[in-house]
């Protein structure tokens, strides 16, 4: 495991990672022997790819590679983050993934320590900011875009229980919100573990603690999943989701009575992000495809999504919903610290609150 990395809060600041800034450069080889994409394209080929992303990005997401290289199967076996980490953690010895795509940043650090992970420089890695990537001369991972913390709240159950719109994790401990709020299990989603990782960065393990003490009081539900809080609130199963800002943008487009509120004291936030999978027999698609996963046009869907991607190129925008200033949503955090702290920051959660989760499928 590296040594503690910098806030990548403050760096984004400085280097002006907001969507809509600059211009791509050509794209070029970043390392020797990568696959030919005629030849793979040619060549009738299947490859398996795990991913946390929801389905519904994943399918708008492939169109383009499909289109280019039809003669591809990919197979995609997707599950929220914690479930698709253990998976792979699970699998080490005899792995069945090709490669990772759109997995938490944290949870390919975990899997770079235990040598699950391959390196490879995609075809326009050199793009890609410093910030956003594994630190040795052939990357192991390499970032797409950042998710984030959001309090996704219901307006139509709030009036009827005359109660104020939460605008804190302060106010989320609030005793009026006893039994109102649903979150992420972080065993299990990714969205759980960026949200228990930034309190315990932002107050310091044992204020955090305390704190989660008091959130628990409050807390109906835990699920598994990082975006069902958001559709819960979206419909009125419960007043108040502690979600990600995608999935409640995502409802209230959809017409749901709800707003989507970044905490004040700064979202917690991971990492989107990708990987070979080292094992004995690499497919050369499974490089082609990684090479495609961070070219401009998945990009550009990327930003559909998500106002803060990994590479900067022309017609990049903040997408609704988002302030004009998204980076500075963002709490500082360490992101190789949330890593080294996972597995004991979730047994300990588990010895704590898991009662309240939702059974497992």
């Amino acid at each position: 495991m590296k040594t503690k990395w910098k806030s990548l809060t403050s760096m984004l600041l400085i280097t002006g990672l907001l969507a809509g800034c600059g211009t791509a450069k050509p794209e070029n080889a970043a390392s020797s022997g990568q696959p030919s994409p005629t030849a793979a394209a040619n060549k009738p080929a299947e490859i398996t790819v795990y991913s946390a992303m929801e389905e519904e990005q994943i399918k708008t997401y492939l169109t383009s590679f499909k289109s280019q290289y039809p003669m591809i199967k990919v197979n995609i076996v997707r599950d929220s983050t914690g479930i698709m980490t253990a998976k792979l953690i699970a699998e080490k010895e005899n792995p069945q993934a090709d490669l990772i795509w759109g997995l938490a940043a944290t949870s390919l650090l975990v899997m770079d320590d235990q040598k699950i992970l391959e390196p490879y420089a995609p075809k326009g890695v050199d793009q890609v900011l410093p910030e956003f990537k594994d630190k040795s001369s052939v990357p192991k991972w390499v970032g797409i875009d950042i998710w984030e913390t959001a309090i996704i709240v219901n307006k139509v159950e709030m009036e009827k229980r005359h109660l104020a719109i939460p605008q804190s994790y302060e106010d989320l401990a609030k005793p009026e919100y006893k039994g109102l709020i649903a979150m992420p299990n972080p065993a299990s989603s990714g969205t759980g573990y960026l949200t228990v990782n930034a309190l315990i960065q932002l107050y310091g393990k044992d204020k955090a603690w305390t704190f989660m003490d008091k959130l628990h009081d409050n807390m109906m539900i835990y699920t598994h999943s990082g975006s069902k809080p958001a559709k819960m609130a979206a419909s009125g199963e419960v007043p108040i989701g502690i979600s990600y800002g995608y999935s409640g943008i995502l409802e209230k487009k959809k017409g749901s009575p709800i707003e989507v509120i970044f905490p004040k004291e700064g979202s917690g936030w991971d990492m989107e992000a990708n990987a070979l999978v080292k094992k004995k027999d690499i497919k050369p698609e499974a490089k082609l495809f990684l090479d495609w996963a961070i070219s401009a046009e998945p990009m550009k869907e990327y930003n559909k999504n998500y106002a803060i991607l990994s590479i900067k190129q022309e017609g990049n925008q903040i997408p609704e919903g988002y302030s004009k200033d998204p980076v500075s949503q963002l709490t500082k955090l360490d992101l190789y610290q949330a890593a080294r702290d996972r597995e004991a920051v979730l047994a300990d959660w588990a010895k704590k609150y898991d009662s309240k989760s939702e059974p497992k499928k």
